[in-house]
């Protein structure tokens, strides 16, 4: 019967490999909307797909993050179909404002 055989040899652990922070700077247009300071902000927009089928992109890219944060996760609750209906509400309420103005001001008399 072999020993080593029964308790084979580990390599020696190795020492983590330290992080550096912040190698290079991340260009304006990749950065996130959230993490442009205001002095980027028309470069950043300047470097947006901004044709049709790039708007389409970013409507159903900003539905995926909304649907995997607030719809689809484990242990959900009511905020974010709530925050939904309170955005269907609010844009039905300001595309209809002009005609609930002037029922507001028309006298019944």
């Amino acid at each position: 019967m072999h020993l080593p055989l029964l308790f084979p040899s580990f390599p020696a652990a190795t020492p983590p490999v330290p992080v550096k922070m912040a190698d290079k700077p991340v260009p304006v247009v990749e950065k996130r909307l959230m993490d442009v300071k205001l002095g980027e902000l028309p470069r950043w927009v300047a470097g947006r797909n901004l044709t049709p089928t790039g708007l389409v992109a970013g409507v159903f890219g900003a539905y995926d993050r909304y649907y995997n944060k607030y719809i689809n996760v484990k242990k959900g609750g009511i905020g974010g179909v709530a925050m939904f209906l309170f955005g269907y509400v609010a844009i039905s309420y300001l595309w209809s404002y002009e005609h609930l103005k002037h029922d507001r001001w028309r006298k019944y008399h």
